[in-house]
């Protein structure tokens, strides 16, 4: 587990990260969307929330979806190569280090995690999504 010179994210950010498979990292990376960055000194944290390019067309309670179709600023925005959805059903308290994210293949903005960023207009399906996903 090392820290990375990597800028932080910011919440709202889309990151390539290797999503765990429970307590390991998954072999393959994919995006995830930031909701919040937090600690006081390194390795810093980051609750992230996973994002699938599977079943796309069905959109289950604390999910929302990303699609090109429909809202192609966002899905420019988001820098996906397909549909995606993020189910906040599925979160996690990651470090931001190389063990649990890495350099996705196109980096469009550098050598560093992220791949795009949330557009505005997903603001009230992501606040849906979250509602969904906390209430009992």
């Amino acid at each position: 587990m090392t820290p990375k010179p990597w800028p932080l994210p910011t919440a709202g950010d889309i990151v390539w990260c290797h999503f765990p498979i429970g307590l390991q990292p998954a072999p393959k990376p994919r995006p995830a969307l930031v909701l919040a960055v937090y600690g006081d000194a390194p390795p810093f944290g980051v609750t992230v929330v996973y994002g699938t390019s599977q079943r796309t067309t069905r959109l289950y309670s604390g999910e929302f979806g990303i699609y090109e179709m429909t809202n192609p600023a966002a899905y420019r925005a988001a820098s996906l190569s397909f549909d995606t959805k993020f189910d906040l059903k599925q979160r996690v308290d990651l470090p931001f280090t190389d063990e649990w994210f890495s350099v996705p293949p196109r980096a469009p903005f550098g050598q560093v995690p992220k791949i795009g960023v949330l557009h505005a207009s997903m603001m009230r399906a992501l606040q849906a999504a979250y509602a969904a996903a906390t209430s009992r």
